[in-house]
């Protein structure tokens, strides 16, 4: 097989992992907001659900939150849980919102996700079970942390004016 055929397969396949559904952790965990299917489906964008409940990933550059600097919370689109403050938002360059430490170390959970070549650390809303995104190690001080979040899970509040 020549590069270029092996290169194309390997994109292909990565591209599969990325956009099938797969079940989401949160349909074998029990967490305190728990709904069927179909009370997901009514209560998210084809998006979100996507997202949330397939654990997909939407496409770099395109979340509106990239470009939220406000004062504020980004909280689960899914049930409101508050996941991030604004003062832990920064610019990581990846095309998703980013940020270097949850808002309450129980706010989110973790698990291993083994989707692609090389394992990852899954990050859902520790309320719901949704998909926020990944965590990785290269994110900066002071946790070194980088919790890289799609947008379409999250919805941002500003913080209100006194």
């Amino acid at each position: 097989m020549d590069r270029r055929t092996f290169m194309n397969l390997f994109a292909g396949a990565a591209l599969w992992a990325m956009l099938r559904p797969i079940p989401a952790a949160a349909d074998t965990v029990k967490f305190e907001v728990m709904m069927s299917d179909t009370e997901w489906k009514e209560k998210l964008s084809p998006e979100q659900y996507r997202v949330l409940r397939e654990e997909g990933t939407e496409r770099a550059f395109t979340s509106p939150l990239n470009k939220e600097h406000r004062d504020g919370t980004f909280k689960c689109a899914g049930c409101g849980q508050e996941l991030f403050a604004s003062e832990a938002k920064y610019d990581s360059g990846t095309g998703w919102p980013s940020f270097f430490e949850p808002i309450r170390s129980d706010a989110v959970g973790t698990s291993t996700d083994h989707k692609l070549i090389a394992p990852r650390t899954e990050v859902h809303c520790a309320h719901c079970g949704g998909h926020l995104g990944h965590v990785f190690d290269d994110g900066p001080k002071p946790t070194g942390k980088r919790f890289c979040m799609n947008g379409v899970a999250m919805v941002f509040s500003p913080q209100e004016k006194p």
